[in-house]
């Protein structure tokens, strides 16, 4: 029988599913091996051929590991929470759960279809409620956990307390608020509850408070960094602006140098290493005071009993990495959203600063960060005092600040940093050089050879004596100290959204209470619309009588990165109700081996998860510090977009007539999207093209030999662009097993590479060739018994070693090639030798797992798969060369290759080389006047 893909495919993955063939052991003799993809969120369009490339991968190297004797974890699940499902239900009125479901079961079609070894038992949803219960769970840990600095790691809040009641806060070395009390252990007791609880939110390692966030209004809810673009939400194009709330925020800032140092453990690309290096910031240098004058421009701050302090602020802080540039501060620059800008700012420049931070609201923190060119800022009107010389200093505010970095205040020295010096100039401020070398207004770089001038005591020391001079001058005077900072910030933990985890607390007198462990989940309610309310409260202010006993449920919802931050653990042990995963479950699988995903999850959920990770160690909950061994980042499969060429007449009008791309340069044309799918080896079937749009039926077009060619260019694959091809499509037409591989053949994996189907055909007829290596000219199923050849052994032998080392270095392309080469050595030498093909069936089997698992069941093997037999061992042996195709010239001409022995000697191999019959009937009966024999070369004959 021919090759009859569908229905080889259909039976083995209906087989795979009935008898839970991927299912992962618990606790086995095997050597475990964890091979993860980044989950999906679910969409309503389905996959297109780019988004299996990294599960196509992940699949045959899982298939290969359990070959190879390893017990192997291969799990899939969703990231089901997520705004566009929430946009769906506004829309339309429908719950994101009944959309969710339904999306859920078109992705489950579409990876079945492709035959990915899954372990389906161990599926996880994060919107499905016995998941994010223990999302909820890992919150509360949070809530009740702080870090310790001199231990390095997170410790329960009841620790705290304890220390607190015995020492007060002596001794106490945390990440926690600036502001935070000094007290003894008599003044804390006598705290009421309500002051000691306000007092620890500024310790906890989840917390709540006013931040700078990304408000969306048309969404009614804030955006991550992600999320916006160009002043803009990603999703939607509606206009961003920033806006202080009050948010639950996680401090991973506490966790930056830890995240830090792991990068160096792990092995993951050094591109996206050095993104999170690049994210997380880290600098050396001092923290400095800029006192405020004491009369004129005094800057009080409102009373604030929850952090203790309700005194005048006298100065601003300020983080720098040249602090030997002091001296050479002209003024200062805060972040628009800094908490003094409304004290800082005099009546007279009230109106210019409040028109700069409305213009400064449309941006984003990246836009800001961005945008090195432009120089904008606004005087407040407000002076500080250099700590260090008394001369007085203009406050400015700058978007090219931020108030979440550093204190969200910078000293401005043009003499020695480009913005600082553009500014200057921009504004007409004064610049005084600091540092005895040449062009120093445009640059600032301490590795330069130099001394201080115009520095007072600092006049005549190099970089390092100067900073250290002044860094002692600060700590001496109070006015400031050595620092490290770091550039990440704490993560903002809540959103104004429906359709993600409720936070698991409620609000009593003011302050946040977690709800009771035993009830868990806090499930989302129903609402009537998934908008906020008409007060501007979250949606979930919709819901009737949902309320804890004590108090108001939280309204904010958690972000799309929280249910992500754990789920490789839930897959150790998703069944699990007691535990998110038991310790027996996380002491074997320990972590992940092999993870796959793309690189634009660098800054968010990898980082995140990272975090967590860490975060869970440190209580105990997990034995390893890093989630992911080793880390790929698949390449972006683009689209190949085709083109018509609409004829434009002599009036500039577009016209229904299209001209073929090669004769574009004779007409005045533009050129329109068409979609591939109505185009097969860049002709367009113009047929089709007239049903796609009424304004197309009564299309006219101008042919090149009777055909319309459609032009061709690789872009990203997308609707609008008319190019995404659906894999349902593609595995009707030709199989799963040569999608799989042709993914595969298309380049190496890291790399981005266009879409052609145009060179699938290639792919399914190597498929088909291998097929009919096992069948006789009738189609009938036919293998020999008869002991191989060494060439077949040869041929064998080198496509084991090549898919080994090819699967171990993730070289999967190179594999598909060398599989081509095998098949046509081994049809050449007609080879249908059961002990060679059925070793072959097996070393295939890992990129096309269907035809091989039928050909394994016709080679008569025990019912069953071949998923777990032992992949074959190469033996070196059979690769080493013994015998030589020596040339065999007559006169010069070579008339044929013949095989001899690389032992014989010259004159042995004359005499073999004349007994050969082939050679006799070259040689029609003479006898050759000389025979010239190079060993290892040729063999030449003179008749």
């Amino acid at each position: 029988m021919d090759y009859q893909f569908k229905d080889i495919e259909q039976k083995w993955q209906q087989f795979w599913a009935d008898n839970g063939t991927f299912k992962a052991e618990d606790k086995s003799a095997k050597p475990k091996y964890y091979v993860l993809d980044m989950f999906p969120y679910p969409s309503g369009a389905g996959l297109h051929v780019g988004h299996p490339l990294g599960y196509i991968a992940s699949d045959i190297f899982a298939r290969y590991k359990r070959l190879k004797g390893f017990n192997v974890l291969h799990p899939m699940g969703y990231d089901s929470f997520g705004l566009p499902a929430e946009q769906y239900a506004i829309q339309t009125g429908q719950h994101p759960a009944i959309t969710t479901a339904d999306n859920i079961a078109t992705y489950r079609r579409q990876l079945d279809q492709l035959g990915f070894s899954f372990d389906w038992s161990r599926e996880v949803r994060t919107s499905s409620p016995d998941y994010y219960k223990w999302t909820q769970w890992i919150f509360r840990q949070l809530f009740n956990s702080w870090y310790n600095k001199d231990a390095d790691k997170a410790e329960s809040i009841a620790k705290l307390v304890e220390h607190f009641e015995q020492k007060g806060s002596a001794g106490i070395n945390a990440v926690s608020d600036e502001e935070i009390l000094s007290f003894t252990a008599d003044e804390w007791k006598a705290l009421s509850n309500q002051e000691q609880q306000s007092e620890l939110l500024k310790y906890r390692l989840t917390y709540l408070r006013e931040s700078t966030v990304n408000w969306c209004p048309a969404l009614g809810t804030v955006l991550a960094n992600d999320e916006v673009k160009e002043g803009f939400s990603e999703r939607g194009g509606y206009p961003v602006e920033q806006k202080k709330m009050l948010q639950w925020s996680m401090r991973i800032t506490a966790y930056a140098e830890r995240l830090l140092q792991g990068l160096d453990t792990i092995d993951w690309p050094e591109p996206l290493k050095e993104m999170q290096r690049n994210w997380i910031g880290k600098s050396t240098g001092a923290s400095v005071r800029f006192p405020l004058p004491g009369s004129g421009s005094e800057v009080r701050e409102t009373a604030n009993p929850a952090t203790g302090n309700t005194n005048p602020a006298t100065y601003i802080e300020v983080f720098t990495t040249r602090v030997d540039t002091i001296f050479g501060v002209t003024f200062l620059v805060i972040a628009p959203e800094h908490e003094l800008v409304a004290s800082l700012t005099t009546p007279e420049q009230k109106a210019s600063i409040d028109a700069y931070i409305t213009q400064t609201k449309k941006k984003s923190e990246l836009d800001r960060m961005a945008d090195a060119k432009t120089v904008s800022g606004a005087f407040t009107g407000s002076y500080v005092l250099n700590p260090l010389n008394g001369e007085k200093i203009q406050i400015w505010i700058a978007d090219y600040v931020l108030a979440g970095y550093g204190t969200g205040a910078v000293m401005a020295v043009p003499s020695g940093d480009q913005r600082d010096y553009l500014f200057a100039k921009h504004f007409n401020l004064p610049i005084v050089p600091i540092i005895d070398i040449q062009n120093i207004e445009t640059e600032a770089d301490p590795t330069k050879e130099g001394t201080y001038i115009n520095s007072d005591f600092m006049n005549g020391l190099d970089y390092k004596a100067g900073t250290a001079a002044v860094i002692a001058k600060l700590e001496a005077i109070g006015a400031g100290k050595a620092k490290v900072n770091f550039r990440m910030r704490d993560a903002i933990f809540g959103r104004q959204r429906y359709w993600g985890e409720p936070v698991p607390v409620y609000f009593k007198d003011g302050l946040p209470h977690l709800i009771e462990e035993d009830h868990l989940p806090l499930l989302l309610p129903e609402v009537d619309k998934y908008l906020p309310t008409e007060t501007g409260e979250p949606p979930l202010g919709r819901a009737e009588n949902w309320k804890h006993p004590e108090g108001e449920y939280e309204l904010s919802t958690m972000p799309g990165w929280a249910g992500s931050s754990w789920y490789w653990y839930r897959y150790m042990d998703a069944q699990n109700d007691k535990e998110f995963a038991s310790k027996e479950a996380i002491a074997y699988w320990k972590d992940v081996d092999l993870y796959i995903g793309g690189s634009e999850h660098a800054t968010g959920h990898l980082l995140y998860s990272r975090f967590w990770n860490k975060f869970l160690k440190d209580i105990d909950k997990v034995v390893e510090e890093e989630p992911f061994k080793k880390l790929i980042n698949q390449g972006m499969i683009q689209g190949r977009s085709n083109f018509v060429y609409r004829l434009i007449d002599e009036i500039g009008r577009g016209t229904n007539t299209f001209v073929s791309h090669g004769l574009i340069r004779e007409y005045h044309t533009s050129p329109i999207h068409v979609d591939v799918n109505m185009v097969e080896n860049e002709v367009l079937n113009i047929k089709r093209f007239k049903e796609w749009r009424p304004e197309f039926a009564d299309a006219e077009f101008i042919l090149e030999n009777g055909k319309y060619i459609c032009g061709v260019e690789v872009e990203k694959m997308s609707k609008r662009y008319y190019n995404v091809v659906n894999p349902d499509d593609i595995a009707q037409r030709y199989g799963a097993d040569t999608l799989r591989m042709y993914e595969m053949f298309l380049g190496p994996l890291e790399q981005s590479k266009p879409w052609n189907t145009n060179g699938i055909e290639g792919v399914f007829k190597f498929l088909r060739k291998f097929w009919r290596m096992f069948h006789n000219d009738a189609w009938e199923f036919s293998v020999s018994n008869a002991e191989p050849s060494k060439a077949e052994l040869k041929s064998l032998h080198k496509i084991i070693r090549k898919v080994e080392e090819d699967v171990e270095r993730f070289s999967f392309n190179t594999s598909v090639s060398s599989f081509m080469i095998a098949v046509n050595e081994l049809t050449d030498l007609k080879c249908n030798n059961r002990a060679i093909l059925q070793e072959l069936v097996i070393v295939l089997s890992s990129y096309a797992p269907h035809i091989c698992e039928e050909l394994w069941t016709l080679l008569g093997n025990p019912a069953g798969t071949l998923s777990y037999a032992p992949f074959p061992k190469f033996n070196s042996a059979y690769l080493v060369e013994d015998e030589f195709a020596y040339p065999i010239s007559i006169n010069g001409k070579t008339k044929m290759n013949l095989n001899v022995s690389l032992s014989l000697e010259p004159k042995d191999i004359e005499a073999f080389v004349l007994a050969n019959t082939d050679v006799q009937r070259y040689l029609d009966g003479k006898t050759p006047k000389k025979v010239i024999v190079v060993k290892g070369r040729i063999v030449n004959m003179v008749v």
